[in-house]
């Protein structure tokens, strides 16, 4: 991905601050590998939380000022998001509609949100609440080594993704489906999450066919590297490595098939009209 040169948007970068219920580094892997199923890519991170120490003291309630990171991992994030967020722009715009752009922070261990006590067990996350996207760096060394999805555009898939969610939280669908979730039962909640996810993989399509347009940064590889990502966070991936059987009730994701189906529907033409996930 020819990224360099993009514009940079700026990013609110909390590393080396501090904050909430650190984790120790090697403990860090461990519970990423043991709960990325569930909390990776996205999925709502107050059902995570809750219950988690409530954020106290000016440290965790610190916020840093947005800025350009000087190190090229932090430039690439704000590269890739910032784009995101043009894409978003332009796409509602062309609705007649006004879209907000999303504020990434960059972070270690944990962090206050406005969602609760963010982790790096948690893995990228969105929270509504604030309208950020939450990444500790750390997790694109789990990508990489445990998950197996490599190169710079796997982790532009996964930034992409949660810049999805902050769309689906300004059209309403994010709370529309929190709503349903209540009503319903254990696994028809999980139905929904499923939807509200793989919608989200198709707006990163979408994304990643817009941006090429405007900035022709794809390089050879590019989208098998999404590929690669989206089958390997699928929960029949996660579930069969972690616990040798598939329990498709407990999906909360999709199926790795799904998440690649979703993500290639996205790029195919770049119209978020065809990411109905729950009209499908």
């Amino acid at each position: 991905m020819k990224w360099q040169g993009g514009r940079r948007g700026g990013v609110e970068d909390r590393r080396g601050m501090g904050g909430p219920g650190m984790i120790g580094g090697g403990g860090v892997v461990v519970v990423i590998l043991a709960l990325v199923g569930y909390y990776v890519f996205g999925i709502d991170p107050q059902t995570v939380v809750n219950g988690l120490e409530s954020i106290q003291g000016s440290q965790s309630q610190q916020q840093a000022s947005v800025g350009t990171p000087k190190d090229e991992a932090g430039q690439f994030v704000e590269v890739v998001h910032t784009s995101a967020n043009d894409t978003w722009t332009a796409l509602f715009q062309a609705q007649g509609k006004t879209y907000s752009p999303s504020t990434v922070v960059l972070y270690d261990n944990a962090t206050g949100t406005g969602c609760g006590t963010g982790q790096a067990a948690m893995g990228p996350f969105y929270c509504p609440a604030d309208q950020r996207v939450y990444i500790d760096l750390s997790f694109w060394t789990t990508l990489d080594q445990q998950l197996g999805a490599k190169g710079d555009y796997a982790r532009a898939y996964v930034i992409a993704h949660e810049v999805g969610h902050h769309v689906q939280n300004q059209l309403g669908i994010t709370d529309y489906v929190q709503q349903q979730e209540r009503r319903v039962s254990r696994s028809a909640a999980n139905a929904l999450s499923v939807r509200l996810e793989l919608q989200a993989d198709c707006y990163a399509g979408v994304w990643a066919y817009q941006s090429n347009l405007k900035m022709n940064w794809l390089e050879a590889g590019d989208i098998e590297e999404a590929i690669g990502a989206a089958s390997a966070v699928g929960d029949d991936t996660l579930q069969e490595a972690s616990q040798g059987r598939v329990v498709p009730d407990s999906f909360t994701h999709g199926s790795a098939a799904d998440r690649v189906k979703w993500f290639k529907t996205g790029f195919a033409n770049g119209d978020p009209r065809q990411c109905d996930t729950f009209g499908a």
